[in-house]
């Protein structure tokens, strides 16, 4: 009897969780995308210049706050450069949080009803793919970061026509656009979508001759594929599947065990992060003070990157890192204006008779793209929307700088 009490007590823990999960994934929306678009430009290196224009609207700042900053997805982390292009970034940085990111601090905090227009410039290196296909062509497999959790108006890719073989979905140069393609538009290639889903996304292929430009065999991206749908479904049954079974071994082999026995150990986390900082402040200049995340005579941060990293990522030359288990930050020896902030944190193990619940990370001050390999070949929809091709028009700050690309 004590056994089956414990495993209805189990079953009916997982009926509660599971309308609760639900209600999240159906909550309202925070945020909404009215516009995004990125030009790109390939560079004579292969790396590409990407620029990213976002028109993104605040639905709701009294759930979880106002929006003061927001991650995008990028390709990966082998970047080249970044900086922002608009007055609303007021800082911009890489940022690793299970995936590749930037995260741009706003210039203020966003409410309901606000939109905030930033832009920002990414050079972008290892995202192409040589002879995989066919023998002797190079293809950059480009989906833009995602949004998981908010919808997208519009969606365009704007991709300069400079010595492309072809493009997937393909276009027609003649007829200046097909129903099966995307338009062609002042010397570049205009993959668009619109009323996109939470989560939906624009793959795209673009095909060169390995000649078109220096393009370097140990620069391809090894990342791979995205996992069909039908995969990713079977893998979340058999999650689910293996949970229930783990729940319902636990609460055999807790039927062996006193209520109190063993559950006040707790656990113990260690977080590592390397943070780069700049030597001299990048807006006025000033010297960095030891010790300083930010200028004392400007206000602007002296980060230049951080990433979160395990202990076996820790280099052999610093040895003495992978041994400090305490709250602090420790500089690298072999590597200037670099730390290493360790952060501990325990969490003692509740008792069978208490209570606990885990909060998602909310919007109070973030919100967040995703992004998938840039060589995802062939994974998804169609890149190219079949309605509203003629509403294709470039923002001003994207001309200036397509016309730049252009005369360079």
């Amino acid at each position: 009897m004590k056994r089956l009490n414990r495993f209805f007590l189990f079953a009916i823990l997982i009926a509660l969780m599971l309308p609760v999960f639900g209600l999240r994934a159906q909550a309202a929306d925070l945020d909404r995308i009215l516009d995004y678009e990125i030009s790109v430009n390939v560079n004579q290196d292969g790396t590409l210049d990407l620029v990213y224009h976002i028109e993104w609207k605040v639905l709701d700042s009294t759930t979880d706050g106002a929006l003061t900053w927001v991650k995008v997805g990028i390709p990966n982390k082998h970047y080249v450069s970044m900086k922002g292009l608009t007055s609303t970034v007021k800082s911009i940085k890489y940022l690793s949080d299970g995936g590749s990111y930037v995260r741009i601090d706003l210039d203020k905090a966003y409410y309901e009803n606000e939109v905030v227009t930033f832009e920002f410039e990414l050079v972008q290196d290892y995202t192409y793919q040589m002879d995989q296909f066919v023998e002797g062509e190079t293809v950059y497999g480009f989906t833009p970061g995602w949004f998981p959790d908010c919808k997208i108006d519009k969606m365009a890719v704007y991709w300069n026509t400079d010595k492309v073989l072809r493009t997937d979905p393909a276009a027609d140069k003649k007829a200046r656009l097909t129903p099966a393609g995307c338009i062609i538009e002042s010397e570049y290639y205009v993959f668009t979508k619109e009323n996109l889903k939470n989560g939906e996304k624009l793959p795209i292929q673009v095909i060169y001759p390995n000649n078109a430009f220096s393009f370097d065999p140990a620069k391809m991206n090894q990342q791979s594929k995205e996992p069909s749908e039908g995969l990713v479904a079977f893998i979340v049954v058999v999650i689910i599947f293996g949970v229930f079974g783990f729940i319902i071994v636990l609460a055999l082999i807790l039927d062996s065990y006193d209520n109190t026995a063993g559950l006040s150990a707790g656990t113990t986390k260690i977080t590592r992060t390397k943070i780069e900082y700049f030597p001299s402040c990048p807006g006025c200049g000033g010297a960095r003070p030891d010790g300083a995340s930010n200028c004392p005579y400007c206000g602007r941060s002296f980060v230049k990157s951080e990433e979160v990293i395990k202990e076996e990522d820790i280099p052999k030359a610093e040895k003495a890192l992978k041994k400090k288990k305490k709250d602090g930050l420790y500089p690298y020896s072999t590597t200037p204006n670099t730390y290493m902030l360790v952060h501990v944190t325990h969490t003692p193990r509740p008792r069978p008779t208490s209570s606990s619940s885990t909060r998602s990370c909310a919007h109070s001050s973030c919100a967040c793209a995703c992004a998938c390999a840039c060589a995802c070949a062939g994974g998804g929809r169609a890149g190219c929307s079949t309605k509203d091709f003629y509403n294709t028009n470039l923002k001003l700050r994207q001309l200036e700088l397509k016309e730049k690309h252009k005369n360079s």
